[in-house]
């Protein structure tokens, strides 16, 4: 029987549906998953339409996929699993593991793979780090590109990660549009508000990019009382638990461009990591995207 789920519709131009839904992150609210079992059970009880997969969960969706359409959720997204930042680059054996978790993705219609990109470096200047995000990133966004996987790059805007290196680097939407561009083809954004809103970026930003580089979107809220200069990266809130962060617009952008993706919290909260059970943070954080997405 297919679960409840919550999502945020609006229309484009020739009438078409568009629709936003609630996806999991179990990990980024302090939830344990393994199999694709304990993923599927934990999006029921929370109420999510979609689930990130990845490892073991997703090959073995790839193998019985009508353990997905049988609870009626989608797979959402995965991670990249590889290591692209180290001094050497990835190994055959790393990039072996991607084009099976491509061809994984692939064959359950999961198109929407991402990573994040640290906005700071010790050693490289701007444009050295530039060059060396570009050679580490467009042979991995061939090997999706292969199976027809987006790859979603996240920027990040928090100032105090900004300023804990020697160089910055890019942190924010245009500058990974640009970075995106240069990947490839299927490269586009992993667009999170709270980065969105840290590095001062508006409704209109949003508006101003295709539907089509919008690859996965990550939500969440700040803590009240704290100066943009001063937000932790790994203390935010819930969506719409404080009001900081303009929610309301950045759904609206989004509605308004017609992304139809996955919408995930990752709040990294103490407090909802301090509830009781799992079934309280799965419970609460699906709240909160339901209201979020209505």
């Amino acid at each position: 029987m297919a679960v409840a789920s919550w999502t945020c519709t609006g229309f484009d131009s020739c009438g078409k549906v568009r629709t936003m839904y609630s996806a999991l992150s179990a990990g980024a609210i302090g939830v344990s998953v393994s199999d694709l079992a304990s993923h599927l059970a934990a999006a029921k009880v929370g109420g999510f339409a979609g689930i990130e997969l990845g490892g073991k969960a997703l090959q073995e969706a790839a193998e019985a996929p009508s353990l997905l359409t049988d609870a009626g959720i989608k797979a959402a997204g995965f991670g990249l699993p590889v290591d692209f930042r180290q001094d050497t680059p990835p190994s055959d054996e790393s990039l072996e593991n991607l084009r099976k978790s491509a061809a994984a993705a692939a064959s359950i219609g999961l198109d929407r793979c991402a990573t994040w990109i640290l906005p700071m470096s010790d050693t490289r200047t701007f444009d050295e780090n530039f060059e060396f995000h570009v050679s580490r990133l467009a042979p991995l966004a061939a090997i999706l590109a292969e199976e027809g996987v987006r790859f979603g790059l996240e920027f990040v805007g928090t100032p105090s990660l900004r300023a804990a290196g020697k160089y910055e680097f890019v942190y924010d939407l245009a500058g990974m549009l640009e970075l995106a561009a240069a990947v490839g083809p299927n490269a586009g954004l992993l667009l999170d508000c709270w980065h969105w809103h840290t590095s001062e970026g508006t409704v209109e930003d949003i508006e101003a990019v295709p539907e089509s580089k919008i690859v996965y979107v990550h939500v969440n809220d700040a803590p009240e009382g704290v100066a943009l200069a001063d937000l932790q990266d790994n203390d935010r809130r819930l969506p719409l638990e404080t009001g900081v962060i303009d929610l309301a617009g950045f759904i609206s952008a989004l509605r308004n461009i017609g992304y139809e993706g996955p919408v995930v919290a990752e709040p990294f909260s103490s407090r909802l990591k301090g509830l009781e059970s799992d079934e309280a943070r799965l419970k609460e954080t699906g709240d909160s995207l339901r209201k979020l997405l209505a």
